[in-house]
């Protein structure tokens, strides 16, 4: 059996809406649940005990180089109106050298609470990024 390598982080898709959309970074992949501590005055020990709670996601930033006459993030955060906003379900995939999908996150309604522009800098020699953030309801993990 051949050696087995850890796959690279640098080969990933990201969808949304069944379009692919290229990125340059993807961070916050990140869930965890929060632990509840509680005690009965009645416990003979002194201290509580913990038990799960409830599901926390991080929220998914992605980043980009700047195109001319793209500005899709920004209308995408002017969708956003008091108890309204577009929401989209967000698909990244790591890639293996066959460009096949190695494990694939999964955001669920997701939405932009944040935009930012790049650092502008006149003796700079880098790519113009743009970020987003999104906000989402659930991070769904399929290891292929």
């Amino acid at each position: 059996m051949p050696a087995q390598y850890p796959i690279p982080v640098f080969h990933f898709t990201v969808q949304w809406g069944g379009t692919r959309v290229g990125f340059s970074e993807v961070t916050g992949l990140t869930q965890e649940n929060q632990a509840i501590e509680y005690r009965d005055g009645s416990f003979p020990e002194y201290s509580s005990i913990k038990m799960p709670g409830l599901r926390k996601f991080s929220n998914v930033v992605l980043k980009r180089g700047i195109v001319k006459s793209d500005n899709d993030f920004f209308k995408w955060l002017s969708t956003v109106k008091l108890n309204t906003v577009e929401r989209r379900d967000l698909v990244i995939s790591l890639l293996n050298e066959n460009h096949e999908p190695v494990m694939t996150w999964k955001a669920h309604n997701a939405f932009p609470v944040k935009v930012e522009g790049p650092q502008l800098k006149a003796s700079g020699n880098e790519v113009a990024i743009e970020t987003i953030e999104l906000a989402h309801e659930g991070l769904e993990l399929q290891n292929e």
